[in-house]
């Protein structure tokens, strides 16, 4: 019997969350399984979506659609709740149930590769629904951490603020969770001051397309250890599959 899963968002040629699920189904011969893009130019067509593929069983939720998604949701998961963004959707019996896999994800790869968590801070830019799993998780591992945006309501800082103050040469741990830098528009990176960061300093980036973006080569050149979000997507996935087939 076929099944379908896919990826919705406002812009998602850049994923690799196809490639990801099109040879984990054919290596497992899951012959009937298919895992498509699929754009919306506004979050409410995902009930036209569903309504036109009956085999829907899971979606993944990426930009900007992870915490408007919520109103669309029949049942969520209590830790997604918590968190306040949805990036995974179970579809059964024409429910719709949301969850929560980035958090998770990002701490199990945080904690592989920032071992300095005591006594650490950080700073995250942007606050939307990726920004809101990594505050979680950074909660969950105590580290402190100041948020950045370019609303001044929604955040600590805004970039300009930011950049006249030394709250990064303050920190040991600083983490992009907005699309600048993100394919296609790979000139892009966040404004802020990269002469404040040093060899102490550990940089991730939640994106992975392109593998090291601007942001990263430039807290690279100032001798910072970088990460990008490739191993994020990877765990967050296994995950999500393990939700659609619970």
């Amino acid at each position: 019997m076929e099944k379908k899963f896919g990826l919705i968002g406002l812009t998602v040629s850049h994923s690799f969350s196809k490639n990801y699920f099109d040879e984990k189904f054919f290596r497992d011969g899951l012959r009937d399984y298919h895992y498509d893009l699929y754009e919306l130019k506004k979050i409410d067509d995902l009930n036209q979506l569903i309504a036109d593929n009956p085999e829907m069983c899971g979606l993944n939720v990426t930009i900007p659609y992870k915490e408007s998604v919520i109103p669309l949701l029949d049942n969520i998961d209590e830790n997604a709740k918590g968190i306040g963004a949805v990036n995974v959707i179970k579809v059964k019996d024409n429910k719709l149930s949301g969850y929560n896999t980035d958090s998770i994800a990002f701490k199990e790869t945080l904690t592989r590769w920032f071992i300095e968590t005591t006594n650490a801070s950080a700073i995250v830019l942007g606050t939307g629904g990726s920004s809101k799993a990594v505050q979680q998780a950074l909660k969950d591992l105590g580290i402190t951490f100041k948020l950045v945006s370019r609303n001044k309501d929604k955040a600590d800082f805004t970039y300009e603020e930011l950049k006249n103050s030394d709250a990064i040469s303050e920190c040991n741990l600083v983490i992009n969770t907005t699309p600048l830098g993100m394919s296609p528009k790979t000139d892009g990176y966040p404004p802020i001051k990269y002469d404040q960061l040093t060899s102490k300093h550990f940089v991730y980036d939640l994106i992975y397309n392109p593998a090291r973006t601007q942001f990263l080569q430039k807290a690279e050149m100032r001798g910072a250890s970088i990460k990008n979000g490739l191993e994020m997507l990877h765990i967050q996935a296994e995950k999500a599959w393990a939700i659609w087939n619970s």
